[in-house]
C-alpha cells in the first residue's frame, strides 16, 4: 500500500494522532492484547500438523492438501514453474510434494491460503484489502524470483516473507471495517498504519508461531539504510523486492536509490551471482508475473 512513507514533524504527529480515533482504538487494543488478530488459515494448520506426524508420508499429506482443490491445483502448477521445473511434468499432488519437499510445500500452501485473511465487508475497506493483497502478492512474487537467483536463499520462504511483510495492516483495516464511522479522513488510516503496522505484525506472527526470521522481515523491510554488518537475510530480499514493486507507482525521487542500500550491497557482494546486474528483476518480469498469477 502506498500509505507508509508520509513524513510529519513530531508536533504535527502528536496533534494529529490525538484526534485519530482509529489509531487510539487500535493502539489501546494492541497494548491490552485484545486486538482482533487474523487466525492462520485452517488448511495451513492441518498441513503443518500432518507434516509433523512421524507416520506421515506424501500420500497421507496429499489427502489433507486435496481437501482444497484450488490449493492443490496451484501447488501442482508451481511445481512445474521455472522455480522448480524438473525433467518431467508433475501431474499429481503427491508428485508435487516430492518435488517441492514437505517444508517448502507447507510454506507454499500457507502462502496460497493467506488470501482469505485479506477480506472485508464494506466496499471501501474491501477495496483497500484488495490493494494490500495486490501489493503483497507482487512483492511475494518478486521475492521468490530474487531468492531463486540468489544463492543461499529459499524461494518458498522468500515468497511467504514477501506476502506477510505488511500483515500488520490487516487488523487495522478489519477494525475500520467494523467501525465505518471511525475514519474521519484517509490520513487517519495512513497515520495508524505507519505507527502500528510493525508492532501488530509481530503480534500476529507470534500468534501464528512463525520463525523469528519472519519477524525481522516485518521490522526491517522498510528500514532502508539498516547496516548491521550481518550477512544478507530475508528482510533484505523483501526490501529490494519492495523497491522494485514501486517502479512506475511512486516518484523515484521519494525513494532511496537501490544501489546505495546496504541490503543491495550485501546481496551483490555476498550472494548474488556476479553476472547478474541491477536489472536482474527487470529481466525476470515474465517469471514474476507468472508467480503472482498463482497467488491472485
Amino acid at each position: 500500500m502506498d500509505q507508509k512513507n508520509t513524513a510529519a514533524s513530531p508536533e504535527e504527529t502528536r496533534s494529529s494522532l490525538a484526534k485519530n480515533r482509529l489509531y487510539a482504538d487500535c493502539y489501546k487494543f494492541m497494548q491490552s492484547d485484545s486486538l482482533d488478530l487474523p487466525t492462520i488459515p485452517d488448511v495451513s494448520f492441518k498441513i503443518k500438523k500432518a507434516i509433523n506426524d512421524s507416520s506421515a508420508n506424501n500420500n497421507k499429506i496429499a489427502r489433507v492438501v486435496q481437501i482444497d482443490p484450488s490449493i492443490t491445483a496451484r501447488l501442482i502448477k508451481i511445481s512445474n514453474s521455472p522455480l522448480y521445473r524438473g525433467r518431467r511434468k508433475i501431474e499429481s499432488c503427491p508428485e508435487a510434494l516430492t518435488r517441492l519437499g514437505l517444508q517448502s510445500s507447507q510454506q507454499i500452501i500457507t502462502t496460497f491460503a493467506l488470501k482469505g485473511v485479506f477480506n472485508a465487508s464494506s466496499p471501501v475497506i474491501r477495496k483497500k484489502m484488495h490493494e494490500l493483497w495486490q501489493h503483497s502478492s507482487y512483492v511475494a512474487a518478486i521475492s521468490a524470483v530474487l531468492a531463486h537467483k540468489t544463492p543461499g536463499f529459499d524461494p518458498d520462504k522468500a515468497m511467504l516473507a514477501g506476502l506477510i511483510h505488511d500483515i500488520g495492516i490487516v487488523p487495522i483495516l478489519a477494525y475500520a471495517d467494523k467501525q465505518p464511522d471511525i475514519l474521519a479522513s484517509p490520513k487517519d488510516l495512513t497515520e495508524t498504519v505507519r505507527k502500528l503496522r510493525v508492532e501488530i505484525g509481530v503480534q500476529i506472527l507470534r500468534k501464528w508461531d512463525f520463525h523469528e526470521d519472519f519477524e525481522s522481515v516485518i521490522i526491517n523491510s522498510e528500514n532502508w539504510y539498516r547496516n548491521d554488518n550481518e550477512k544478507a537475510d530475508y528482510a533484505d530480499i523483501v526490501m529490494i523486492s519492495q523497491l522494485h514493486s514501486y517502479i512506475g507507482k511512486i516518484d523515484p525521487r521519494k525513494m532511496p536509490k537501490l544501489d546505495e542500500l546496504p541490503a543491495y550491497k550485501k546481496l551483490v557482494s555476498g550472494n548474488l551471482d556476479v553476472d547478474l546486474s541491477i536489472n536482474i528483476l527487470d529481466q525476470a518480469k515474465d517469471e514474476i508475473n507468472d508467480i503472482q498469477k498463482l497467488l491472485l
